[in-house]
């Protein structure tokens, strides 16, 4: 897996931006740009809340899998799978795309 294309959105310092804030900000992003697969952060560095790639999910109307170690785009079935690690061991999520994928620590 490549990507075709990386878009690195800063705000300015004073800004004190808020998850829901920045998952409107990306929204905005994602319309103008019609990715079929967006890779967010696991948790924000400042308050660890983990929000925005939810928000953004819920904001799109788009599939979402959270806390991926491992991402598997099949495109010509329109899909993605993620691995994530789970107190059990490994669990395999399966979305469509277009969809939102979280990362995990590793």
């Amino acid at each position: 897996m490549g990507a075709d294309k990386g878009i690195h959105v800063e705000t300015p310092e004073t800004a004190n931006p808020e998850p829901l804030g920045i998952a409107k900000t990306l929204k905005e992003i994602v319309n103008k740009e019609k990715p079929d697969l967006v890779i967010l952060g696991k948790q924000a560095i400042d308050d660890d809340a983990g929000q925005t790639g939810q928000m953004l999910a819920g904001l799109t109307g788009w599939s979402q899998a959270t806390f991926a170690s491992k991402v598997e785009v099949d495109e010509p079935r329109g899909i993605v799978t993620v691995t994530r690690e789970v107190d059990g061991g490994l669990q395999k999520v399966e979305c469509k795309l277009p969809t939102i994928v979280t990362t995990d620590l590793r």
